[in-house]
């Protein structure tokens, strides 16, 4: 829990720095295990875990079209999550610190295994597996799905359906009509082609 709290405080310390510049941004674990974020490296130990010069969201459609193969998880539904969540900015760091492109809270990152949620696959890995994670818990629901997504399950549990906070429901109203928006271009099934040699492609084209 400790280790919790002190990454969500320094998560929240950057994010100035987030608003106000596009610079490169660190991570440094001290002796405590405490994971820290910066954009202003001091001393040895600092990595660099995400460049200025990031890719544009066009460059993510592969990570993307892998983790709905992965997660059985529409593509579109996945875009429109990161459109609503960060606006495909993988610095995008909440007030309440949830950090990247589908903003991670530290401990969703931690339960989902990322540690670096500023990286776009990570991240992406990361929010699409706590995604279906949701579903599978609300029975496919996708709007029960979006709801914990943004409150937390437990709200949703004891709320018997969607909590009446506005922001969710506003949440659960944007992802969907962003979902909508795109569904007729991008509910493609994906494809896995496995070939001799053993690489591995992804297509939404039918294999011969």
């Amino acid at each position: 829990m400790k280790k919790t709290i002190l990454i969500c405080s320094i998560v929240v310390f950057i994010n100035s720095f987030c608003l106000i510049s596009r610079a490169d941004i660190y991570k440094y674990t001290d002796g405590n295990g405490v994971i820290h974020f910066t954009t202003i490296p001091d001393g040895d130990g600092y990595t660099k875990i995400l460049s200025e010069n990031s890719a544009p969201m066009g460059e993510y459609d592969h990570i993307i079209s892998n983790k709905s193969h992965k997660y059985n998880i529409e593509p579109a539904i996945i875009k429109a999550v990161i459109t609503a969540e960060s606006n495909w900015d993988p610095r995008a760091i909440s007030h309440k610190g949830a950090i990247g492109l589908m903003q991670l809270m530290p401990t969703t990152a931690e339960d989902m295994r990322v540690s670096n949620p500023f990286d776009p696959e990570e991240n992406i890995e990361g929010g699409t597996k706590y995604l279906r994670h949701l579903l599978n818990r609300f029975n496919g629901d996708l709007d029960l799905a979006l709801a914990a997504y943004n409150a937390g399950p437990a709200r949703v549990e004891q709320s018997g359906g969607v909590p009446k906070i506005p922001e969710t429901v506003q949440y659960i109203k944007k992802v969907n009509r962003i979902y909508n928006g795109r569904s007729k271009e991008n509910r493609l099934r994906i494809y896995k082609v496995t070939y001799d040699d053993g690489s591995v492609l992804y297509t939404n084209t039918p294999p011969e």
